[in-house]
């Protein structure tokens, strides 16, 4: 029948996260700890190497879900951004500059200086209200441990109400249980950020995503999972020969999306969790030797290898009809 054609068709839409691995200027920051990324250290960052960086995670982010939508993403959260300089010379480098991306970034206290983002194209969201919430951690010695901030943003996603968390939560660098509390202590300030999002909106859409340096499984990721009765669509991506990032052989899925039960409602003009997946098409592998499968990295140690990142993104498809 001709109704048909009146009839309103279901937009689908990518909401990506990607740990782009130091993201760093060639410019040392005397207020952080960045001076092995300058051309006069031993890693040699020169503007050669970050013009190549940029150049590749830009076509990495345009590629994201193209399969599923036809499209670049809508919103990608970031992880291991140095500054705003850097965001910006992103989203004008040669696979997004056609793009209409915008960013929201502060500036956190991260003693190496790596933040996180959101960008997000301005024609599928309007940014209402952005805020950064500080992880207050003390270490052994009773010193502020300095770690990444939280990133919330809330805005109106194809006209409809969405609230984004971006995260990058304290590494295991010196252990997993040493660190553990850090990690905990990041899903209880996560948490208390739902609390706040649903005191002013009962049914408040949320999307949690970043580099949790948990899997999905850690007490850590399920403490903030059963907080809100959220769900996690990534549990069953890991697998033995599948992850985001690999450490002496194993995988891990420490790169995760979370999302509120709503997500799941039938009715019409809602948003809807359709998918997710993580985006580790071959090209984004290493192509032989031991390590042969694990994200191609831009370093090992100080060894320049001229890859991508450390870790794949991970996605989510949503659907609005």
């Amino acid at each position: 029948m001709i109704l048909n054609f009146f009839k309103s068709k279901e937009k689908r839409h990518t909401i990506a996260f990607y740990n782009i691995e130091n993201l760093f200027d060639v410019y040392d920051d005397e207020l952080t700890r960045d001076s092995d990324m300058t051309p006069s250290s031993e890693k040699k960052w020169s503007i050669k190497r970050y013009k190549n960086k940029l150049r590749k995670i830009g076509y990495v982010i345009s590629n994201i879900g193209k399969d599923d939508v036809k499209r670049h993403p809508a919103i990608v959260g970031l992880a291991e951004v140095e500054n705003e300089a850097v965001l910006q010379d992103l989203v004008n480098s040669k696979h997004l500059e056609d793009y209409n991306y915008k960013f929201v970034h502060y500036d956190s206290p991260d003693e190496r200086g790596i933040d996180v983002a959101l960008l997000y194209d301005d024609t599928v969201f309007n940014v209402a209200y952005s805020k950064s919430y500080k992880l207050e951690l003390i270490d052994e010695f009773g010193v502020e441990d300095l770690t990444r901030d939280i990133l919330l943003v809330s805005g109106l996603f194809e006209g409809l109400e969405l609230h984004l968390i971006v995260n990058h939560w304290p590494s295991r660098r010196t252990g997993d249980v040493e660190t553990k509390h850090k990690r905990l202590k990041a899903a209880k300030k996560v948490t208390e950020i739902i609390d706040e999002l649903k005191l002013k909106s009962p049914n408040a859409k949320v999307v949690i995503m970043g580099d949790f340096n948990d899997d999905p499984e850690s007490e850590s990721v399920k403490t903030l999972e059963k907080s809100h009765g959220l769900f996690n669509p990534m549990r069953t991506l890991l697998s033995l020969d599948r992850g985001t990032t690999s450490h002496n052989h194993r995988w891990n899925l420490f790169d995760q999306f979370l999302i509120t039960h709503n997500f799941f409602e039938r009715k019409k003009n809602a948003l809807r969790y359709v998918k997710a997946n993580i985006f580790d098409e071959d090209y984004l592998k290493e192509y032989d030797g031991k390590y042969k499968g694990s994200p191609y990295r831009t370093y090992v140690g100080k060894r320049y290898k001229g890859g991508y990142s450390d870790h794949f993104p991970v996605y989510l498809i949503v659907s609005k009809k």
